[in-house]
This record gives C-alpha cells, structure tokens and sequence, in this order.
C-alpha cells in the first residue's frame, strides 16, 4: 500500500517518483520494485542537509543544511520540495546552483515543512 506524497527510486536506472494518489501495487521500475525513501532525521559527517526554512511577508525561502551544501557533478542536492498547508512546491537543483530555493507564496498562518533530495545522502525533511 502507498501513501500520497512517498518518494520511491529505481536502484537501477535513478527514476525517482512521488505518490500523488494512494494505491495497493507495488511501485516497480526496470522491473524490480522501487526502493521507499525514508526521510532522514539527523545530521552526521560534515555535510549538512536539513533545510533551513525562512518566512517572508510573501515568500518562503528555503536553504539546505546550516552550512552549504556541495553542489558538484557527483554530489548535489536534486530538489527542494516547501509544503504549504496542502500546497507542494517544488525546485529542481543541477550541480553549480546554489543549495536553496525562493517560493513566491504566502504561507503565514498555514504549517510549513520542507524536504530535499540528496543524490548521495538521499531524502531528508525540515522537521
């Protein structure tokens, strides 16, 4: 059985997906079933991946890590995901971006998280 908004990844190709509607088959790519990202919740090494989420007037910015995170050819961050209430936004990163992402939304009484994807270190949520 799935949930909405679970993140799998095929360990052979690298397809990530996202549950936009909850069923009971097995996510599978390359015909094998796809690996449930488990979101990590505490930081190790030096390399910091918890985002850092900052809320404007009209805008919501969203850092990775307390301290930047590399952004190189074989480690960098894929994406940025803000939840607004039940609104998901979403920001794909490329090696050479700076690890953050600016939202033009307006998110002042609603609950707030975020979570990021790690192509090495994986899934990892704000709170």
């Amino acid at each position: 059985m799935t949930e909405v908004n679970e993140i799998y990844k095929c360990n052979k190709c690298g397809n990530i997906v996202e549950i936009l509607e909850a069923g009971t088959a097995v996510v599978e790519c390359c015909g094998e079933p796809m690996e449930l990202l488990e979101a990590i919740q505490r930081e190790e090494g030096t390399e910091k991946h918890i985002p850092v989420i900052t809320v404007n007037k009209d805008n919501v910015k969203v850092e990775v890590g307390s301290t930047p995170h590399p952004m190189v050819d074989d480690h960098w961050i894929n994406f940025i995901e803000l939840c607004v209430g039940d609104q998901i936004y979403r920001q794909r990163l490329n090696p050479g971006d700076k690890p953050c992402a600016s939202f033009n939304v307006i998110a002042s009484n609603q609950e707030v998280s975020s979570r990021i994807y790690c192509n090495v270190h994986g899934l990892w949520p704000s709170n």
